[in-house]
């Protein structure tokens, strides 16, 4: 047993410091998203399974707080409404239950956010492509090499792992990170 939990906790350490080579990247995304929130703008963020709940927690912190108080910022989880997501699942399909959210929501202003482990879910795929037609800025914050998500986006921030609990562990990381240093732009 013990021999497993090394493993795993140098698993994590290694995907850990694979991100920590995408510095630059990271910062690209902060300064976007802390662009479009100066700007009036709002974040859109969305995901499936495990990546709703970090799509729905990473606009919470944003709502509220991170670290620091200061003013509520934008930003909407496009996976937590169930009605709608049932209602537009049941009359349009799964895989357009984002898009049409971002078609009825977005503005020029807003950025799109996904969150995969795969890279490729075509509800996602589906919102990525909605989000270009209305000129809306696109992040993704990946696994698994990016998936068919990867070039399809303004920006990639990459979990760069095969395993999706460390693929989680990175985006939480990575999730934080923008959240703390985003929210030093606002008072």
């Amino acid at each position: 047993m013990k021999a497993k939990i090394r493993k795993i906790i140098l698993s994590h350490i290694k995907a850990v410091k694979s991100v920590n080579k995408d510095a630059a990247i990271i910062e690209a995304a902060i300064k976007k998203i802390a662009a479009c929130l100066k700007s009036g703008g709002k974040l859109l963020i969305c995901g499936n399974g495990g990546s709703a709940a970090d799509a729905q927690h990473m606009a919470a912190e944003f709502v509220g707080r991170f670290k620091k108080n200061r003013k509520p910022l934008a930003a909407i989880s496009l996976s937590t409404d169930t009605s709608i997501l049932t209602c537009l699942g049941n009359d349009f399909g799964f895989k357009n239950i984002f898009a049409k959210q971002i078609q009825a929501l977005a503005k020029k202003e807003d950025i799109l956010i996904v969150i995969s482990t795969s890279g490729n879910s075509l509800n996602l795929i589906e919102a990525v492509k909605k989000a270009k037609e209305l000129k809306i800025q696109t992040i993704g914050i990946l696994g698994k090499g990016g998936g068919r998500l990867k070039n399809k986006l303004s920006l990639s921030l990459l979990a760069k792992s095969q395993d999706t609990p460390r693929i989680q562990e990175i985006h939480s990381l990575l999730i934080h990170t923008i959240c703390e240093l985003a929210e030093l732009n606002f008072a």
